[in-house]
């Protein structure tokens, strides 16, 4: 396909990447700012712009990939072109699109994305709507040729979806963060919880989550509970978040849910 994308972030730098190994033709690459465009228009061999109206209407598809409050501001402006348009956003319905023209569709790459680091796109989750059953069998046949993982999901499944991600990805990393915060308190390395993160990531591969539940709060250890409360009298908001995820770690093992 002749694909034209609109966005130049981290979203945007892996799919066009993707889509020109798997041998489709980027045409342009849009940003607000003309150095980001250039960048990655470079490196997938397309045409830089900043103004909508450069836009060559010789494409098969609009991709759009900005921040979610962009997307139907950018869609008007593509409007008048009447191709088929996506977006790539986890918490925006299709509606936003399908509202502005109804060759729309929702592209969205379930997988957390930095500019520098490669990764194995034919292994990241596509999850694909459009608003017709034509559409959607063109986009999940574009997903096809760069994912081997590729799901029909629809706005609300694609919202709960958006939300597990948050519990599942950003918030741990945030956690992370305090994490090597406390060790560099004390004069202590994040390596040394290197293994650790890394192992329970892979426990999940293979397990329910709650089936591999460790820690304090899965034994019911008040002592060692009220130990690390007291380390965190000066961090208020750490020891609520400490209380917190602690209370459900303890009413899942309750309910049954853990080994």
């Amino acid at each position: 396909m002749r694909i034209t994308i609109i966005g130049s972030g981290n979203v945007a730098t892996h799919l066009a990447a993707a889509f020109k190994n798997a041998g489709h033709r980027i045409m342009q690459v849009y940003s607000r700012d003309m150095h980001n465009a250039a960048l990655l228009a470079y490196h997938v061999k397309a045409e830089a712009i900043d103004d909508l109206n450069q836009i060559n209407p010789e494409t098969d598809l609009f991709l759009i990939a900005v921040k979610d409050d962009a997307i139907a501001s950018v869609a008007q402006g593509l409007a008048k072109f009447e191709k088929l348009t996506v977006h790539t956003s986890g918490g925006t319905d299709l509606a936003t699109l399908s509202t502005i023209n109804p060759k729309a569709g929702v592209f969205y790459p379930l997988q957390t994305f930095s500019k520098n680091k490669e990764i194995d796109f034919s292994t990241v989750p596509l999850c694909i709507e459009g608003t017709d059953e034509e559409i959607t069998l063109q986009l999940v046949q574009l997903a096809q040729t760069i994912s081997n993982r590729v799901y029909r999901v629809d706005s609300g499944q694609r919202k709960i979806l958006h939300l597990a991600a948050v519990f599942a990805c950003n918030f741990p990393n945030y956690l992370y963060g305090v994490a090597q915060q406390l060790l560099a308190q004390h004069k202590m390395n994040f390596e040394m919880l290197r293994p650790l993160i890394l192992e329970t990531a892979q426990k999940v591969q293979d397990h329910v989550p709650a089936e591999v539940q460790t820690g304090p709060a899965a034994r019911n250890d008040e002592s060692t509970m009220a130990a690390h409360l007291q380390m965190l009298a000066d961090e208020p908001a750490l020891k609520t978040i400490y209380m917190l995820l602690s209370q459900g770690i303890i009413k899942n093992e309750d309910a049954g849910h853990g080994t």
